[in-house]
């Protein structure tokens, strides 16, 4: 007979592979990785492209290559929030 315990665990654990399956597998094996909220690599690329546009429209002093470096660099910082899904929007949709 189950324990109602197994039943939360067993849910935990099949949530827990749909959400990211790379890292249910590698902690299944026995050498995790980080979850996917902790992966950074876009959020860096993303940066260093911001920060290169930036230094770009700095030295060539074009307004639009500031601009685009100001803007990718702010859509970079909110990458590398690990929590910005659970957030949500700020205005939740009317209801009808």
């Amino acid at each position: 007979m189950p324990v109602p315990h197994d039943n939360k665990l067993r849910e935990i654990e099949s949530r827990l592979h749909r959400e990211d399956p790379r890292f249910a597998r590698a902690f299944a094996d026995g050498r995790p990785c980080r979850p996917r909220e902790y992966r950074y690599r876009r959020a860096w690329l993303l940066l260093v492209t911001a920060l290169g546009a930036l230094a770009t429209g700095l030295v060539l002093a074009h307004g639009l290559l500031i601009a685009a470096g100001l803007v990718f660099a702010g859509v970079a910082g909110e990458l590398f929030d690990p929590h910005r899904r659970e957030r949500g929007t700020r205005c939740p949709p009317p209801e009808s």
